[in-house]
């Protein structure tokens, strides 16, 4: 209850718990996760800081977690998802970056599916073609974002992920396509 938290002594000003990368408050002993913690007020955000927690408590050597590359997911009709910086987040950052962008409307599946409406848009650093971000709307695009993060953590280019063969006919042919307009190559468009 928050009378005890509030004895803890260890809340921000803002009513959230301070926390270091691993989760451990100003408080020895004791961890927060979660809503608490104002951090990205997500449940998966939650399930990622409990990992990070334990492992800490258990002596492993944890990955602190990056929330600037914490997929985004708005389950509406039809659904946003995003992963990453904005165009203008990125060049406040100091990068130049291209962009790649893929309509739904020439995706085979989003097709079929009578789902036209919608894209995939990919923010890519310019210099040595990083993944940067990754913005899209559309019939089951929250779907998507594990591609993109996963591609991000493996440190992929987008020329790299535009190579990578997809099913077809999948909406995950968005995200390739979407690559590949950030280097002029798309095929579909």
């Amino acid at each position: 209850n928050y009378l005890f938290v509030a004895r803890l002594s260890c809340l921000y000003q803002t009513g959230n718990l301070s926390i270091d990368d691993f989760m451990k408050t100003t408080v020895p002993n004791i961890y927060a996760i979660g809503d608490v913690t104002g951090r990205m007020l997500l449940a998966h955000v939650a399930s990622a800081q409990g990992v990070t927690a334990v492992e800490h408590m258990a002596g492993l050597d944890p990955q602190p977690l990056d929330y600037d590359f914490i997929p985004r997911a708005t389950y509406c009709r039809p659904q946003i998802g995003s992963f990453g910086l904005t165009e203008a987040q990125a060049q406040e950052r100091g990068y130049t970056v291209r962009v790649g962008k893929f309509p739904f409307i020439a995706s085979g599946k989003a097709l079929a599916l009578a789902e036209s409406e919608g894209f995939v848009k990919v923010v890519i650093d310019d210099e040595i073609g990083d993944i940067l971000g990754g913005h899209m709307i559309g019939a089951e695009v929250t779907e998507l974002l594990g591609e993109l993060g996963m591609a991000r953590l493996l440190e992929s280019t987008s020329k790299e992920l535009g190579w990578l063969v997809h099913p077809h006919p999948t909406l995950s042919e968005t995200i390739k396509e979407a690559a590949l307009a950030a280097d002029g190559e798309a095929v579909h468009i």
